[in-house]
């Protein structure tokens, strides 16, 4: 008896108060379901052997069967049935006997994570009945053999997402006589964009193979002038990826009862994808030191810092706004959200919201890093996950910008979305969540304001088009780039354009006044730059021309500095500085060359090799300053992939290569190749490779499925990052 009750005491939940049950955050976590739940007393003579029981489940779970097809499911590496919500799967259950209508009767469970609950959605009695409703939980047998039953199961269009378990419970006069707990039949349901009543629905099959079923994509990256561009396997069919998924919810500890609803999931997922405030999946580093981790250029993929994480438990070191971007559209396709990766160019950082960037140049017309806090990104990467918005007027739901690099906080965590895209087109940047910052990345004016000794501001120069000149994401069904940048803004200087502006500014996001400054254009000379293409340790040049378009004869004291930045804009250091006099004869232009030597920035680049150049110049006749700023990317070279002809079951080898161009010894190279669908990540370490030489590397693997595939390959070293190849590969049927 003593013993009954011990255990009775520990079954009991606590109580706080509060609530009679616990949150429930994991997936994972289960309590046991009893075998025979007796309504009363039980006779004597009971034997649960003369009633209906289940002999065996069958789940129709392999790739090739119909559950997995219908459900474009059967590319998941993972043995248990995986199906979408609002879509009929099929099952057949053997019982000891032929089943008898008449006097027969049984039903299924669906449940989640620990104390299921009807009301919560965790626990889903699903009764055997007559026709399927769609989008609502629902059986019915569509054939009967011998002792067999072939049932159809709908689950309904809002259901959670996660992993369910499964147990078939027969009645009896005393007692439900259920299943044993058997994980074979455990049942993962993930959202469905091909389903019309499902909130993340999506009408166009390309799109929805683009969105959802593609695992491999494209990040753009470099500048505006020189748009780079790079493969990421986001492999989010892989072994184990799909787990790593759901307890990214469990780890951001969103209650299961709201994992149907896609707004809650990609909230608390931009949170959970950075490490700032909660241990998420991946620390940023933006100092070009990489201690105890992987430099963020050197990744080819999601896979491997997800499962890292998922085993750990502990930040993945390091990634920056690619990274973040790339393991969250892994995150978001893997459960069904359609996704795609963003880039933007010229972003603002905008550390105020105050629409407005401010850079303050000093007396002599440099800018002055002490006052200038705002910057400006060559490109920042975020997410677009599409959805309906039905806590938004009509008309915003679609594209969601959502990111998970940590910037500013939001409600007190560092994460940033969902905003509606369309939303930030209007300007109705009232809507939660996050409008008004991303509105400011993509349409921030810039100020160039002079300090004077007496505390006055004078602004010199406002940019009104750099910022967000260029919007992309990678083409539906190629590896070409997309412009959406008029899905973001109307045209630059348009009245749709200056309207969204006015009506941001009436909801909040203030742009300031000139009045407590003095606005004094220059108009009658202009000042242009253009570099020649760079490649990495080559000497390269720019040049300066002035445009004088007045009658008079003018003097430019002109001022020249070269900085080595990372790519958001904030400098590392300053490697060339230039100051010369300039004439300037009536109607006319002239042009002044400035040689830029590889031996000057060589032993500061940073990992992205970017240059940020900063020309100002005085014109002493009228004290007037021209000021002009440019980014520009030095040309990296690439890895060769060459494969033989690939067969599916059949060893194959690829050989990359990579020839030292610089004039100096790579020190710490790392090569890394991956190929999803054919090959997870390999490394590989190499001491050193001297200049001029080349290093070859072959790989032996053996492609387990046919089709057009991929291989991405990585080098990173001391001295040089962001070196990339990548292959398509048509593997063969055997």
């Amino acid at each position: 008896m003593s013993e009954t009750t011990s255990t009775n005491e520990e079954n009991k939940l606590p109580l706080n108060g509060r609530r009679a049950i616990p949150p429930n955050y994991s997936n994972d976590e289960e309590n046991e379901v009893p075998e025979m739940e007796a309504f009363g007393l039980i006779p004597r003579g009971f034997n649960p052997r003369d009633y209906l029981r289940v002999a065996d489940i069958y789940m129709f779970k392999e790739p090739q069967e119909i559950n997995k097809k219908e459900h474009h499911t059967d590319k998941y590496y993972n043995p248990k049935l995986i199906v979408r919500r609002g879509q009929a799967f099929q099952i057949q259950i053997d019982f000891n006997r032929p089943y008898q209508p008449q006097s027969d009767q049984f039903w299924l469970e669906f449940l989640m994570g620990r104390y299921p609950q009807q009301n919560k959605g965790t626990y889903i009695p699903v009764p055997v009945g007559g026709a399927l409703k769609p989008g609502q939980w629902g059986a019915k047998i569509i054939h009967r053999e011998n002792n067999s039953v072939r049932l159809s199961i709908m689950s309904s269009a809002t259901c959670i997402i996660g992993k369910f378990r499964l147990y078939v419970a027969v009645l009896t006069p005393y007692g439900i006589l259920r299943t044993r707990r058997n994980s074979a039949t455990d049942t993962y349901i993930l959202f469905n964009p091909w389903c019309q009543l499902d909130a993340v629905y999506l009408d166009d099959e390309k799109e929805r193979e683009e969105y959802v079923l593609n695992d491999v994509g494209i990040v753009f990256h470099g500048n505006v002038e020189d748009v780079k561009s790079r493969s990421w396997s986001y492999g989010q069919f892989e072994e184990n990826v799909l787990d790593a998924c759901l307890f990214l919810m469990d780890k951001a500890e969103l209650e299961l009862s709201g994992r149907g609803n896609p707004i809650k999931i990609c909230r608390v997922a931009s949170a959970v994808i950075n490490s700032r405030d909660d241990d998420g999946v991946i620390a940023g580093s933006w100092n070009n030191s990489y201690d105890y981790g992987v430099a963020p250029s050197a990744w080819t993929g999601s896979v491997d810092i997800l499962l890292e994480y998922y085993s750990s438990k502990q930040p993945v070191r390091y990634g920056q706004c690619w990274v973040f971007a790339g393991v969250f559209n892994t995150f978001l396709r893997c459960l069904g959200i359609p996704a795609r990766l963003i880039t933007n160019y010229s972003s603002a950082h905008d550390n105020n919201a105050n629409l407005r960037m401010d850079f303050f140049l000093d007396d002599e017309g440099k800018v002055d890093t002490r006052l200038t806090k705002d910057s400006v990104w060559n490109y920042h990467c975020w997410n677009e996950a599409w959805m309906t918005r039905p806590d938004l007027p009509v008309g915003f739901g679609g594209w969601q910008v959502v990111d998970g690099t940590p910037q500013e906080t939001s409600d007190g965590m560092y994460r940033c979305g969902p905003a509606s895209v369309q939303a930030i087109k209007h300007g109705h940047v009232c809507f939660q969540f996050d409008a008004p910052f991303v509105y400011a990345e993509v349409n921030s004016d810039i100020f160039y304001t002079r300090m004077e000794k007496n505390g006055t501001q004078v602004v010199e120069n406002i940019d009104t088009t750099r910022i967000g000149q260029l919007i992309v994401t990678k083409e539906v069904g190629g590896d070409g780039m997309m412009d959406i940048t008029e899905e973001y803004k109307f045209r630059e200087g348009s009245d749709e354009e200056r309207l969204a502006l006015e009506t941001a500014v009436m909801y909040g996001v203030k742009k300031q006044s000139i009045q407590d400054t003095t606005y004094q254009p220059q108009t009658d000379v202009d000042m242009d730059f253009q570099a020649q293409k760079a490649v990495l340790g080559n000497d390269f040049k720019v040049t300066i021309t002035f445009r004088n378009k007045s009658r008079n004869s003018y003097t430019a004291t002109t001022y020249f500095s070269g900085n080595i930045v990372f790519y958001t804009g904030v400098p590392k250091s300053e490697f060339k500085k230039h100051s010369f006099s300039a004439k300037l004869e009536p109607s006319s232009s002239s042009s002044f060359d400035i040689v830029i030597k590889s031996s000057e920035y060589m032993r500061d680049l940073l990992e992205q090799a970017s240059f940020h150049f900063f020309v100002t110049a005085r014109i002493n006749e009228t004290g007037k300053i021209l000021a002009v700023q440019k980014a520009v990317m030095l040309d990296i070279p690439t890895l060769r992939i060459k494969v033989a002809q690939g067969c599916a079951g059949k060893e194959t080898s690829v050989i990359v290569e990579f020839t030292n161009p610089l004039k100096q010894t790579l020190e710490n190279v790392t090569l890394r190749l991956e190929g999803p669908g054919m090959l997870r990540t390999i490394k590989k370490q190499f001491g050193r490779i001297p200049m001029n030489s080349t290093l070859t590397w072959e790989v032996k693997f053996t492609p387990m499925r046919a089709g057009l595939r991929k291989l991405i390959a990585s080098l990173n070293s001391d001295a040089l990052r962001h070196v990339y190849g990548e292959l398509n590969v048509q593997i063969q049927k055997p």
